[in-house]
Parts: structure tokens; C-alpha cells; sequence
């Protein structure tokens, strides 16, 4: 590790190690997780106070990348999966453009009868049978959302279909059905067991429910989704715009 600052730059000294750091922590060494080094020894290496250093670290902890621990030393934040309100995306589109590799641990797909809450958002009978897909994913080390999408009768998708393809790429270019509109919700709540032996998390331990009502280009009611995600995992942004 080579980190220099330019003591002759008029730039302060905390914000090139601020920069510095905000780099370092970047790296495939130290993007998920790991402790930086020591500040005794950080500083040595820039050739700054440890006051001028801790004001950098503090910057970065404010805005969620480090955090520090008393009397074990400062890490790097464990990198969340984030959504927007804005221009939403599946989530295959989500995790490539976040640079992360997604892994199905566990896929089924079944005939299953329709609560209330979907019959009435496909317009149908309750009882009526329609495609669920199951599936159990996330990064290769250990999954961290749970997915259940239910698909409107109009639309037949079967068990055949290689569902290691995006979703919507398959609604689209296999069945002409292009998901345009997403109404979501989201709200957290207490893991039961069942989700807590798939998230491989305690039950009773917090998770975000993200509740996803898709409709095509004809506002026609197209899947019904929703995502159980470890709530270690999962950040939801919303960006809003006063009308002036």
C-alpha cells in the first residue's frame, strides 16, 4: 500500500486523505468488509496527525462507507444492494449494473391457487390457479433475498422455461408481454421461519418486504412479486423534487 500526500498542494490535508482513503476502500482487498489499517499507522504513511486523519475517516463514516468500532478499529461498510423510486429496473438489471453476480440457490416453479390479495389485482376468482415462481438468491457466498412472483393467466409461462434469464427478457421475447410499470411497497417485518431458514438468519430478525404490482405497456396487470430481503442487504433511496 503506497498512499502519499501532496503536503505542498493547497488543497487541506484532510480532504487528499479523505480521497485517499475513499480509494483505498474501493480496492478488491477492502470493498467488502475488511479493517483498515491501523490509525497510528495510516497517519505515519500520509505524514499526518492522527487529528487530520480521524477528521477524513469521520467524513467517510458519516456517509455510511467506514465504520468504526471502539477499541477494534475502523472497516469498511459491507457494500448494500440499493434501489430506487425513479426508472425502476428488475433486478438481474439492478445487480449488473451494480456489479454484482447473482446466484439462484434455490428455483421452483408451480401451479398454485391465488389469495384474495392477488385475485384482486389480476382480476379473478380467488382459488384460481395461476405460475409461481420461487426463487432463492443472492451473492455466491450466501443468498439474501427470497423471491415469489405470481403471473396473470393471460400470460402462459411454464416450468420449461430457463429461468436463469432475466424475467423480463423471457416475458418479452418469448411471450411479447413487456413489463412497463411497477407499483411498489415497502415495509419491514419480523422473519418467521420459514424465511429465516432461507436467509439463513435468527427468526425474528428484521427483513424488508418490497411488494412489486408490474403492469404492461396497456396498464394490464402482468406479475404480482415479492421480495423478502435480509435487511443487512438492502437499502431503498428515494430522490424527490419540489415543483417551483
Amino acid at each position: 500500500m503506497n498512499l502519499k500526500i501532496d503536503h505542498t498542494s493547497p488543497k487541506p490535508l484532510h480532504k487528499q486523505a479523505e480521497e485517499l482513503i475513499r480509494n483505498l476502500i474501493d480496492t478488491p482487498e477492502y470493498r467488502d468488509g475488511q479493517y483498515l489499517p491501523k490509525e497510528v499507522y495510516l497517519s505515519e504513511q500520509l505524514k499526518i496527525s492522527r487529528n487530520t486523519l480521524r477528521q477524513a475517516i469521520s467524513t467517510l463514516v458519516a456517509e455510511g462507507l467506514l465504520v468504526r468500532k471502539k477499541g477494534v478499529g475502523t472497516r469498511v461498510q459491507k457494500k448494500k444492494i440499493f434501489s430506487g423510486a425513479s426508472n425502476w429496473l428488475s433486478f438481474s438489471e439492478e445487480m449488473r449494473i451494480l456489479g454484482i453476480e447473482i446466484h439462484n440457490f434455490e428455483l421452483q416453479i408451480i401451479r398454485h391457487e391465488v389469495s384474495a390479495e392477488v385475485a384482486t389485482f389480476f382480476g379473478i376468482e380467488v382459488g384460481t390457479k395461476v405460475m409461481r415462481l420461487e426463487r432463492l438468491r443472492g451473492k455466491k457466498d450466501a443468498p439474501f433475498v427470497y423471491f415469489i412472483s405470481e403471473f396473470s393467466p393471460q400470460i402462459p409461462i411454464s416450468a420449461s422455461e430457463n429461468f436463469n434469464r432475466p424475467l423480463y427478457e423471457i416475458l418479452e421475447r418469448d411471450y411479447g408481454v413487456v413489463a412497463f410499470t411497477s407499483k411498489e411497497e415497502i415495509s419491514a417485518a419480523a422473519a418467521d421461519s420459514f424465511i429465516a431458514a432461507k436467509l439463513e438468519i435468527k427468526q425474528g430478525e428484521p427483513v424488508l418486504i418490497r411488494k412489486r404490482y408490474v403492469y404492461d405497456i396497456n396498464n394490464n396487470p402482468i406479475e404480482f412479486n415479492v421480495g423478502c430481503y435480509r435487511a443487512d442487504s438492502f437499502t431503498y433511496t428515494i430522490e424527490s423534487k419540489r415543483n417551483i
